[in-house]
């Protein structure tokens, strides 16, 4: 199979610019071949067991299913996570998160930090790396996703402590963390019919979707945990639905936080809230 074949292959399902980026990425991840081997005809020599696997990952592909699952691979603040169904692929726009949260912190000495629903592990992981000082500890209630997250910070070198825990029946810390970030489920149920269907399809719900009747459901839990395990001054940092930024930032008025902050992403929309204990 050569590379034309995959990317015409992928152009039925994606739009022609998007496959031949999927393409690319496809060869590199699975083989390690730069656009210049693929130019010199180094896809078209790949060995049979080869030649099954990039037939396999094609054909899942073709399914819909993201390329980060396909390869276990995905790039997050210039590091190389693995991925896989269960967890939840990180995205460019949660990096800023990352930034704002090293930035906060940067005149605490050793600050504890708690990442609420790590997932893969990327946000706590990052954090670990870029703030070398700071004691990470990061939820989540999936099993799967603590060994992933697990996993990933043991490869790239990061220690952070991992537990098992429901953000929504959190313990009665107090003044415990100097920040909190979380990046919780926030999609509506109503908002499934405007998403690609290789996300809809294929990563966690669990990670992914709150209830209609309650949109922030899981910001007013973490909340009410942060109001009391932040220490005086501590930080919060979200990454929220753009479209309940006001109702997040009134309702953590009402909790107690100032400085709150509303931060835009890399694509104009209201992403991020920071606030403060007060």
């Amino acid at each position: 199979m050569t590379y034309n074949d995959i990317w015409r292959r992928l152009a039925k399902v994606y739009p022609d610019n998007e496959a031949k980026a999927i393409s690319r990425l496809l060869m590199e991840d699975l083989f390690g071949l730069s656009l210049s081997d693929i130019i010199c005809g180094a896809a078209d020599r790949l060995s049979d067991d080869s030649c099954r696997v990039l037939e396999e990952a094609v054909q899942r592909l073709e399914r819909s299913e993201p390329i980060q699952y396909v390869t276990g691979k995905a790039l997050f603040c210039d590091r190389l996570f693995h991925v896989e169904p269960g967890v939840l692929i990180p995205r460019p726009e949660t990096e800023q998160l990352c930034r704002l949260v090293v930035e906060g912190v940067k005149d605490v000495s050793h600050p504890d930090i708690l990442d609420i629903g790590t997932g893969s592990g990327c946000i706590a992981t990052t954090l670990s790396l870029d703030i070398p000082e700071a004691r990470l500890s990061a939820w989540d209630i999936s099993d799967k996703a603590l060994s992933i997250a697990a996993a990933n910070a043991e490869a790239l070198g990061a220690r952070v402590r991992f537990s098992k825990q429901d953000a929504l029946n959190a313990p009665d810390d107090k003044a415990r963390w100097d920040a909190i970030v979380s990046n919780p489920p926030y999609i509506c149920d109503r908002e499934k019919a405007d998403m690609e269907r290789n996300v809809l399809y294929n990563e966690p719900h669990l990670a992914l979707f709150v209830p209609d009747s309650d949109p922030l459901l899981f910001y007013r839990s973490i909340s009410e945990y942060a109001a009391k395990a932040l220490r005086d001054g501590g930080l919060l940092f979200f990454e929220i639905n753009e479209h309940y930024a006001n109702d997040t930032s009134i309702m953590l008025q009402r909790l107690g936080f100032d400085d709150i902050r509303i931060i835009k992403d890399i694509f104009d929309k209201d992403r991020n809230i920071v606030c403060r204990k007060r």
